[in-house]
């Protein structure tokens, strides 16, 4: 599949590929989460990406629930089937060679009492995004997530752009 200029982007998993069974549904996306995070490391710009594998929620990975549910409240975030489905995505994103084909900039988020240092990823359209985050020497993987509201796909590219213009002293690329 080719989706937003990046070749190869892997195909959507869909859960009516389950016959609607939720279960086996979960299973076969925790198989694909722990084959591209857990049993084969990713890296991005040569510095390895973490994930929590010593927080589990319903005896799963934190970050696994992260990158398939979405809500503020740990325990009550609610699976979301975009997420679901694009399970295989967050590691073709963040190992992504052609950065012509992905948008990367950095972003400071509140956790806790201070400032956490971000690093996003995102389709060019901002239709997708992967975010990690500065860990040590290296990274750990947060989140990624579907972007339905165009609205919300503007305030990503305003982030980007007005990074860019930061970085580069007044001046966009």
């Amino acid at each position: 599949m080719s989706d937003m200029g990046i070749t190869l982007l892997p195909d959507l998993l869909l859960f009516e590929h389950f016959k609607g069974n939720w279960e086996n549904y979960l299973i076969a996306l925790y198989e694909y989460y722990n084959e591209d995070f857990v049993d084969h490391t990713p890296f991005f710009e040569g510095v390895p990406i973490r994930v929590r594998r010593d927080q589990k929620f319903n005896g799963m990975d934190l970050t696994f629930w992260h990158l398939i549910s979405e809500g503020s409240v740990e325990e009550e975030r609610i699976p979301n089937i975009r997420r679901c489905e694009r399970i295989r995505w967050p590691r073709r994103l963040i190992e992504c060679k052609n950065k012509q084909d992905v948008r990367v900039w950095q972003n400071k988020r509140a956790k806790g009492n201070q400032q956490e240092e971000r690093v996003i990823i995102a389709l060019n359209d901002f239709s997708y995004v992967v975010v990690l985050a500065k860990a040590g020497k290296g990274f750990k993987l947060i989140t990624a997530y579907w972007v339905e509201s165009k609205h919300r796909q503007n305030k990503l590219r305003k982030e980007y752009e007005d990074y860019l213009m930061e970085k580069k002293g007044g001046f966009a690329l």
